[in-house]
């Protein structure tokens, strides 16, 4: 069994509240690494999982989804 996160819902949050990447980077201190790791649906630290709560105001359910894939 595979296990994902899916980062999906990050990037509609960030759309619905005008957030770009450009802004994490520069206003927020956001690393382009963690922003490629969340792209690419690959694991990030729950500090990583925090920050971005603390700047969209959201809960993770808001930016993350579990999905699990049965083989």
């Amino acid at each position: 069994m595979n296990v994902v996160i899916s980062y999906k819902n990050l990037w509609e949050v960030m759309r619905a509240q005008s957030i770009t990447q450009y802004a994490l980077i520069k206003t927020y201190g956001v690393s382009p690494a963690q922003i490629t790791r969340l792209k690419r649906d690959e694991s990030v630290s729950t500090h990583t999982i925090e920050m971005f709560c603390k700047i969209l105001d959201c809960q993770p359910g808001d930016i993350m989804t579990y999905i699990a894939d049965e083989v």
